[in-house]
């Protein structure tokens, strides 16, 4: 039965908002994948789409897929940029990954408005500050 199927854990793999200022001054808001693993993680795909709802009316983005053949061990990979209008959506992101033949896959959803300046914290393998999910 499905139930009775086993997952693996997702450890020590998360995702992170952050948040930059460019060469013209311009903020630039970018997703990355962060891998804390001693070991390389392969064959990654990550899945995002954002919605829910602005003045009572329900609103869906594209889907986007991202695939990384290799992240490498206590190391972080860019996923995307972010446009802070949909800030007021949830943003999730399904990440699968392969450790050896396991797979491993877990969602990561950034609630509405938790994307917001007074919620940074810095984000030392990335070296800026962000939003970071656990």
């Amino acid at each position: 039965m499905k139930e009775d199927i086993q997952k693996p854990k997702v450890k020590n793999v998360t995702l992170a908002i952050a948040k930059k200022v460019n060469e013209l001054n311009a903020v630039e808001w970018h997703v990355y994948l962060i891998n804390n693993n001693s070991f390389d993680i392969e064959n990654t795909l990550v899945s995002s789409t954002g919605y829910g709802k602005k003045d009572g009316e329900e609103q869906k983005t594209s889907t986007l897929r991202h695939f990384l053949q290799t992240v490498a061990a206590k190391s972080t990979a860019l996923i995307e940029p972010i446009n802070p209008d949909v800030f007021h959506l949830n943003n999730e992101y399904w990440v699968s990954y392969y450790i050896g033949s396991t797979i491993y896959d877990k969602k990561f959803i950034f609630v509405p408005d938790s994307i917001q300046d007074e919620n940074l914290v810095y984000i030392k393998e990335l070296k800026m500050e962000g939003i970071l999910h656990s």
